[in-house]
């Protein structure tokens, strides 16, 4: 009994381990913040996200957007430019209104000129990224 305990215990102390390693190694935050700054002249900044898709195949956020307002999102990684990370906006009724991949070129950043207020949902996916870790900031003009 005694040894199934200590197992039990081993095994849980290296999966803890495992997984802050696997933190430490994307830190989403300086990526995010290191996104501000590169925002186009002209734009406000509003949110910063974290992109740390190391165990998923895509990370969303929503914001509402208002119509008659321009919004970019740019995005950061630690590889050569967007490093795979591909940022897409969707309307409320999940219909794709702008991304980051066109012609299988990755741009940095995208604008989106608003034409109805309502929910917009962010979407991060990987295509072939070294890593899945980035960051990425949302900023908007009138």
């Amino acid at each position: 009994m005694k040894s199934i305990l200590f197992l039990l215990l081993l095994v849980s102390s290296l999966a803890i381990n495992a997984n802050e390693q696997a933190e430490e190694q994307c830190n989403a935050d300086n990526l995010a913040n290191a996104c501000i700054p590169k925002l186009s002249s002209g734009f406000n900044f509003l949110k910063s996200y974290k992109v740390n898709g190391e165990a998923k195949d895509k990370v969303e956020y929503s914001y509402v957007f208002t119509k008659g307002t321009q919004y970019m999102i740019n995005v950061c990684s630690n590889g050569s430019a967007t490093d795979g990370i591909v940022v897409s906006i969707f309307d409320k009724e999940r219909n794709r209104v702008a991304t980051s991949k066109i012609n299988g070129q990755f741009i940095t950043a995208i604008a989106y000129p608003c034409n109805a207020t309502g929910i917009y949902y962010i979407q991060y996916t990987f295509d072939e990224p070294s890593a899945h870790c980035g960051g990425s900031a949302l900023g908007f003009k009138r």
